[in-house]
């Protein structure tokens, strides 16, 4: 979108909006890679006369739209142009609505390329390559200017009403927020000075992380600032992204909040949830002899888009109602509105991951945009995931067993080459320095094998295959990024004498290298969170660019409405959980019958949480508890927090770094107070000292980076949960005597008073 008057499109871009008809088909068929396609395209070139012009820019206007792309090809000696597009299999198989967008990408440049060399006529071709036998098909047509022209001119009339439409809704969405007004009556005590910096970083293109305490409104005082810089700074999207669901719903409530304050101003919110829940048909394939809402997907598509571009916030429900009334798939009418929202609110992979959307259409669109990452402290784990592979033993052999006959020799291959990795290990579990290139030459034959199989067989593979086949991807693309920010780890299993299998993992440590390149897209991307200490841990492991500003925000909390208790006498380590069992059960009782009503017990593992809740329950039986369990879905989730009602009383038993560790809010007399039995340090194991070594090695604080920081980071998390308004008292118990040591209360927040070991007090009243 440009901010001048007029609007600006890609031939891809216009093609894609108006010449996809027919069925949406996401049947898996392996596609070149990037580098396949860069290669075939130039392979291509390479056969072409001297006089071969490659990558030719071509623009033109009809109206008020400009078209601007990049011609694969044009020869003057022949006057055809040609738009080359890689691919791999049977061209046969190739669906006649791909290859009927394929000659409108290629009819609009037939026409630009005239224009722009005043041609009567011109040859235009498809050139397709196919990257594994280097093979041309060559489809050519003979056009006369005027054909072209005429086309061009059909298909940007289509698309005029709706860039006109467009440019209306950016004109009034600017207007409006430029004359946006705070939707509350004023601004929490530390609110503005985050709004303040949030649209100074934007106008500056700065990178900001922000230190903000919960409570003093980090939603929408981040949201609002950057939609006041949506006019200044010609920005086409704001993109909120969080780490998990409630994340989504707070930003789509401080939306709703903002919108609702500015009814002139037009906004467009959408959020995006992953596929598998917002399919309306999970036991059907994405295609449409299968689907109904895949049949017919691109010729309902343009009504579902005008009826979903009418409204304000497009949530999970609001989109599915839409997409349902037009009998279009939920999931990929949000694929296209991600294109023309304001705001689209998501998960971290949808901007962060190897191959996400948000960043790619950004990218290929040329947008300017702007990031709010959520809770950023989470972004380190997540960005960890993202960019590890792992690849499990026993889900081979299961696939080998019902491979087809073709797949076995490469299958098997690899099993080869993957028991020699077990010849030199001594211990369960070992890290290697060096990558197995056997192996890794073998995945990838056997990679090429399976993709050469889908393509000749599209009805697909089983479950497992296809499972196997993009781990095996995964894997491959991961190897080929492997540095010191990596650990390659072998875990083997031993089954009798001559039997082992093992998981390979390649496991990132240190994202920063995969997230600075996508912060510094944007124009400015703001981290926040409550616990984004210390600075360094953060920046070094998140990437964030040398001139980032980091703010701590002061809290909007005094110290007298939060009782910080350190209680050094008793030991969580390990060695000593059965010892502290008794100690820890008789300061909770002791605590709540001074100040009875609700609280929350948070441990390091399910084990030990059990161990105190057991006896607790059976030492004090008149006291409500309620625990946590392991895998505990949405529905029981949602059951454990409505224990916690204003004028009930007990205690929830909770695992530190869990669900119910941050991101939840129980104002007032909801809780009252938390004990935390546990620093909060990783586990003491193999994988965790590989990354404590690799951590020294690299920032020279192994033990801080991989133990302590972290946390740390848990501990205040789940502190926040006891004081969330200006009217909130609660008391926070530190249960471990390494809490009184100083490294460890300098990362503490600086507004608590930590108080050392003493008895509780009388009641107090927990106002809302």
């Amino acid at each position: 979108m440009s901010a001048a008057p007029g609007y600006s499109i890609a031939v891809r871009a216009l093609c894609e909006f108006t010449a996809k008809v027919g069925d949406l088909d996401l049947r898996f068929t392996p596609s070149p890679t990037a580098l396949e396609g860069m290669a075939g395209h130039r392979t291509v070139a390479s056969r072409r006369s001297e006089a071969y012009q490659a990558e030719v820019s071509l623009e033109g206007q009809y109206q008020a739209l400009t078209v601007k792309g990049r011609a694969d090809g044009y020869d003057p000696l022949r006057n055809c142009l040609e738009e080359v597009k890689t691919y791999r299999g049977d061209l046969a198989r190739q669906p006649a609505n791909h290859r009927q967008l394929h000659w409108a990408q290629a009819k609009i440049y037939g026409w630009l390329m005239c224009h722009a060399l005043q041609l009567a006529r011109i040859d235009v071709a498809l050139v397709y390559f196919d990257v594994a036998s280097e093979k041309e098909t060559c489809l050519t047509q003979g056009f006369e200017a005027g054909e072209l022209q005429a086309f061009f001119e059909a298909q940007c009339a289509l698309f005029l009403a709706w860039a006109e439409q467009e440019m209306a809704h950016r004109h009034a969405r600017d207007l409006g927020a430029q004359t946006l007004v705070f939707p509350h009556a004023g601004f929490r005590p530390g609110q503005r000075h985050l709004a303040e910096s949030v649209f100074k970083a934007v106008s500056t293109g700065r990178c900001l992380m922000a230190q903000a305490p919960t409570g003093i409104g980090k939603t929408v005082g981040t949201l609002f600032p950057m939609l006041k810089a949506l006019a200044p700074q010609h920005l086409d999207k704001v993109f909120f992204l969080t780490a998990k669901t409630p994340g989504r719903k707070l930003a789509l409530d401080a939306a709703r909040v903002i919108t609702r304050s500015a009814p002139t101003m037009p906004l467009r919110v959408l959020e995006m949830i992953a596929r598998d829940k917002a399919c309306e048909h999970p036991d059907k394939a994405c295609h449409g002899e299968s689907c109904p809402l895949a049949r017919g997907f691109y010729d309902r598509l343009p009504a579902a888009r005008e009826a979903a571009s009418q409204v304000t916030l497009l949530d999970q429900a609001a989109l599915r109602e839409v997409a349902l009334a037009h009998e279009v798939c939920p999931y990929y009418l949000s694929q296209e509105m991600a294109r023309w929202a304001d705001v689209v609110v998501a998960d971290y992979n949808y901007y962060f991951d190897f191959s996400a959307l948000l960043f790619g259409l950004a990218q290929a669109n040329g947008w300017k945009v702007a990031t709010l990452v959520d809770e950023a402290h989470n972004l380190v784990e997540r960005g960890r995931q993202m960019y590890s592979a792992t690849l499990d033993q026993s889900g081979l052999a299961a696939v080998r067993k019902t491979a087809p006959e073709a797949l076995k020799k490469p299958l098997e291959r690899v099993n080869r080459q993957w028991n020699a990795l077990h010849a030199p290990q001594v211990a369960a579990y070992q890290a290697h320095g060096q990558l197995p290139d056997k192996f890794l030459q073998a995945l990838g034959t056997c990679t090429t094998a399976i993709g050469d199989y889908l393509n000749e067989h599209p009805q697909g593979l089983d479950g497992d295959l296809q499972a196997f086949y993009f781990d095996a991807l995964q894997f491959g693309r991961v190897a080929e990024s492997f540095d010191e920010q990596f650990l390659f780890d072998i875990h083997k299993r031993e089954f009798g004498r001559q039997r082992s299998a093992s998981t390979l993992c390649l496991r990132n440590v240190v994202p920063a290298g995969f997230l600075r390149p996508r912060l510094t897209a944007a124009r400015a991307s703001v981290l926040f969170s409550a616990t984004l200490s210390p600075r360094h841990y953060y920046a070094d492991l998140l990437g964030t660019p040398a001139d980032t500003v980091w703010i701590d925000v002061e809290s909007p909390f005094r110290a007298d409405q939060l009782d910080v208790q350190v209680v050094s006498r008793i030991s969580t380590r390990f060695a000593h959980r059965q010892a502290s069992l008794e100690p820890i059960v008789a300061l909770m009782a002791r605590q709540f019958s001074a100040r009875p009503g609700n609280y929350l017990a948070f441990f390091s593992s399910f084990d030990y949480l059990q161990q105190v809740a057991g006896l607790f329950a059976e030492r004090h039986p008149g006291i409500a508890t309620w625990t946590q369990s392991r895998g505990m879905g949405e529905a029981p989730r949602q059951a454990f927090l409505e224990r916690f009602m204003e004028h009930s009383q007990g205690i929830g038993f909770a695992v530190l770094g869990g669900a119910f560790g941050e991101g939840i809010d129980l104002p007032g007399s909801r809780l009252i107070g938390a004990f935390i039995a546990t620093l909060g340090l990783a586990q003491l194991n193999p994988v965790n000292e590989q990354i404590k070594q690799r951590m020294a090695a690299i920032f020279g604080d192994g033990y801080d980076y991989t133990y302590l920081y972290p946390g740390l980071q848990k501990v205040v998390q789940a502190a926040g949960r006891v004081i969330r308004t200006q009217q909130d008292h609660g008391v926070v118990m530190l249960i471990d005597d390494r809490f009184g040591e100083a490294q460890v209360q300098r990362l503490l927040p600086r507004w608590w008073a930590v108080n050392a070991e003493h008895p509780p007090t009388a009641p107090f009243q927990a106002a809302h």
